[in-house]
């Protein structure tokens, strides 16, 4: 679909500013690949073959029966039996000694008798968020299993840099889109009406934002208990007024302008003026807001899990990954990565919004 001269002007003056422009795309290869987490980190095959056929245990739940097991509870595919079974096709030997069954099934036969040689293709890093790896001391130094260590609890530290860079963006997107919609909404009706509407409005803004939102987090998941979800409809609730001010002013301003008076005579209804005139001029001072929100969102999420009142405990958490660099200041790795990750993450975002306001003001123009 073709744009229009407008959005094609936008999108060329984005593309002039190389630093938005290769960020947008490092960023959206970051998340592409995060979306995908379950095939870069995770305790379980990709694609398993056996007895000729194909299961993707990464993505679908398959008991122990379906690999000649005795259990009817999901195939635990780091169980040396489990792998015995699945690469000779369920020997019943491979419950007394796997490991001598895999040694004379890699011949090609167990007992003297021919197997059908199954396979499995394990994702780059062999473990989920989840796994505990109970070998050695925890928190363990960076090493060829572990490329970035493992956490107090010995889960692996690359893994859940990987989910819990997945749920932050997801977690920002959701509310900052979200809270987004609601507070311009909001503020364009209180700019473009004025009044007692305006005045009703401010003064419900003022009572919400006296709110101490950290109790009601507390009080919530006190009752409710915590979750993904929970969380975000509180940072919604507690978020959208963020950008009310800043459209309540340009639609202030703009709402004696003469081509608004020209619409509103020509019988223009009051949601057009709003949406399709008044919106796109006021654009540029909301979109210079975005970056702090987003940032703040990310920082928000992060500083509750920190406190503990955020996402559950077992969640992949970067805020709770900072929380085991304080407690654990002999493990440098831990630091090093909540670090970075957040260093990285925050300056990508803060140029592509950067990129994308310089896109929406009009009186910037790039050669």
């Amino acid at each position: 679909m073709a744009l229009s001269p407008l959005n094609a002007r936008r999108w060329r003056n984005f593309k002039t500013n190389r630093r938005a422009f290769w960020s947008l795309w490092v960023f959206l290869a970051l998340f592409t690949m995060s979306l995908f987490a379950e095939l870069l980190a995770n305790d379980k095959p990709i694609i398993v073959s056996y007895r000729g056929d194909l299961f993707f245990p990464a993505y679908r739940f398959y008991p122990e029966t379906a690999f000649g097991g005795d259990f009817r509870t999901e195939a635990i595919y780091r169980d040396e039996a489990v792998q015995c079974l699945i690469r000779t096709g369920g020997r019943e030997e491979c419950w007394d000694d796997p490991e001598a069954v895999l040694a004379e099934a890699s011949g090609g036969t167990v007992s003297g008798e021919p197997i059908a040689q199954g396979w499995m293709i394990w994702p780059p890093i062999p473990y989920h968020y989840r796994t505990i790896n109970n070998v050695g001391t925890a928190p363990s130094a960076p090493d060829a299993n572990h490329l970035l260590g493992t956490d107090d609890t010995a889960r692996d530290v690359a893994a859940r840099v990987i989910y819990g860079f997945r749920t932050s963006i997801l977690f920002t997107l959701i509310v900052t889109t979200a809270a987004s919609v609601i507070g311009i909404t909001a503020g364009a009706i209180q700019g473009y009406f004025g009044g007692r509407t305006d005045l009703i409005f401010q003064r419900v803004l003022e009572i919400w934002g006296s709110t101490p939102s950290l109790y009601v987090i507390i009080i919530l998941f006190a009752i409710l208990g915590r979750s993904f979800w929970l969380l975000v409809g509180v940072s919604i609730l507690f978020g959208w007024p963020a950008l009310v001010g800043v459209v309540r002013a340009e639609f202030l301003r703009a709402r004696n302008f003469e081509y608004v008076r020209a619409a509103r005579a020509l019988g223009v209804s009051d949601r057009v003026i709003m949406f399709r005139h008044i919106l796109p001029n006021a654009m540029v001072a909301t979109l210079t807001l975005l970056p702090f929100a987003v940032t703040g969102t990310i920082a928000g999420l992060a500083s509750l899990d920190y406190l503990g009142y955020g996402l559950p405990s077992s969640a992949p958490s970067l805020g709770e990954l900072a929380l085991q660099a304080k407690q654990n200041l002999q493990a440098p790795w831990l630091a090093f990565s909540a670090f970075f990750t957040f260093a990285a993450m925050l300056s990508l975002l803060v140029f592509i919004f950067e990129g994308i306001r310089d896109a929406f003001d009009p009186r910037k123009t790039f050669k």
